[in-house]
């Protein structure tokens, strides 16, 4: 299938998948006249890129995932790099939410306050 028939089944634009192809993710087969072509194969690892990309993966997050599925593996996950990249994003999005729930403690601290003293105020 030729790039705009990939862009249309995974739902992007062609402009995004020749970013990706130059970014070493996706590696479309030129046909004699110079086109693109791309197959099933490249159908899925768009999907994967997508879906990653989806819950919060940055591009080259995607790379282990990609791999996987270019070795040849069912899934993009089943591989010990996609398993650890899991790890850390997950150790990331952690420490993320550790952090807002620190800010929120603090803004709730300060909404309290606010509260006291405009009621203190309000009375006779």
């Amino acid at each position: 299938m030729r790039i705009g028939d990939l862009a249309q089944r995974a739902g992007t634009t062609t402009r995004a998948l020749r970013f990706y192809e130059s970014q070493g993710l996706l590696m479309a087969q030129r046909a004699p006249n110079g086109y693109r072509e791309y197959d099933e194969d490249d159908l899925r690892l768009v999907t994967e890129i997508q879906t990653l990309q989806g819950i919060g993966f940055s591009l080259d997050d995607t790379r282990p995932f990609v791999d996987c599925l270019r070795s040849g593996h069912e899934s993009g996950d089943s591989c010990a790099d996609s398993i650890e990249t899991y790890r850390r994003k997950l150790a990331e999005v952690d420490g993320y939410l550790d952090r807002l729930t620190a800010i929120r403690a603090g803004i709730r601290a300060k909404l309290d306050d606010a509260q006291a003293r405009a009621e203190h105020r309000e009375r006779p």
